[in-house]
């Protein structure tokens, strides 16, 4: 709050150029809301959100920084939008993190659009990573990173190792390796020697629309087993996600990719699987892990082992991979 107090201009406003943010201790109704125009009400003591339970939140976060201060919205065109004012400004000891019920301009990759309806745990993340770091020097491992702590968040917990949740390289999440139930999307700016990135991440937790959601898998496996794990919800595993990042973060940081490989590996649904290099007539090549800047590593029929890159047309990253040219 005194950081705020310091910072917003006289009409209590931090402006962006995708929005304006006006900070006030409590909401009347004659306050006009627009797409690029919100109120923020700073005052905790009145919020109540039937979608968002802080105190939840709170508990299943274990944090040293990450995730502490929360921006919330009950709907936003998208929460990226929302961190994009503060990115350079807020000292990162804060740990913003923008949270939000419902998306109406959710993005995917390139110019896809991301459906955000009830039930899906929306958020990004605001992070600073030194460039001279392990993490610095491959920041295309972010998205892996946070889309292993999504499925690390729910399988961790007791009792629900065994929930069919994994990693699709490079930033999707699965049911399976059979339909897309999450993704993230990663946005590095390099200011001097920081990268300031913002993590967004979506993933259906109790929305079987429209795909499938980790509610679902949870009652498939119940049935199966006859057992009674409980339904998740978005607030836990928002918070969950995030304590698992900040210690993949640590451990990167402080072994490089190798620290993190083995658990990566363990939830990926790729192991061994055959792709064809340069479209549907290519060579077959097996999938045998990444490299390490977080790029594909592939063997070809003569034993050789090779980086691949996406070739950034195709909407499954996996269909078209070619090798890059060397320079």
């Amino acid at each position: 709050m005194q950081w705020l107090g310091e910072h917003v201009d006289p009409e209590g406003v931090i402006k962006s150029s995708k929005l304006s943010l006006k900070f006030l201790s409590s909401y009347t109704s004659e306050i006009e809301i627009t797409p690029s125009a919100l109120p923020v009400v700073t005052d905790v003591g009145t919020f109540s959100s039937e979608n968002f339970n802080l105190e939840i939140y709170r508990q299943n976060l274990q944090t040293k920084r990450l995730g502490k201060v929360i921006l919330f919205a009950e709907v936003t065109p998208t929460t990226m939008n929302l961190l994009d004012g503060l990115m350079f400004e807020i000292p990162q000891e804060m740990g913003l993190i923008a949270i939000a019920v419902r998306q109406t301009q959710g993005k995917g990759r390139g110019a896809n659009a991301w459906l955000s309806p009830m039930g899906c745990a929306l958020s990004t993340l605001l992070i600073s990573i030194p460039l001279r770091s392990q993490l610095g020097q491959r920041i295309p491992f972010i998205q892996h990173l946070m889309s292993l702590a999504v499925v690390e968040a729910v399988r961790s917990i007791p009792e629900y190792q065994d929930i069919s949740l994994r990693v699709k390289w490079p930033n999707d999440i699965y049911y399976s390796d059979l339909m897309k139930l999450g993704g993230v999307l990663v946005n590095s700016t390099l200011l001097g020697e920081t990268f300031y990135i913002l993590i967004g991440c979506g993933f259906n937790v109790s929305n079987s629309n429209p795909t499938i959601c980790i509610n679902d898998l949870v009652m498939e496996y119940n049935k199966q087993h006859k057992a009674e794990l409980k339904p998740l919800r978005a607030d836990e595993l928002i918070a969950r996600t995030v304590t698992v990042l900040e210690k993949l973060i640590d451990t990167f940081q402080d072994k490089g990719p190798n620290g993190v490989l083995p658990l990566y590996y363990k939830y990926w649904v790729h192991s061994g699987q055959r792709v064809r290099l340069g479209g549907l007539e290519g060579p077959e090549v097996w999938i045998v892990g990444l490299d390490d800047s977080g790029f594909l590593q592939v063997q070809q029929e003569n034993g050789d082992v090779v980086t691949v890159h996406p070739d950034g047309n195709s909407f499954d990253m996996l269909r078209n991979l070619i090798i890059p040219k060397q320079q």
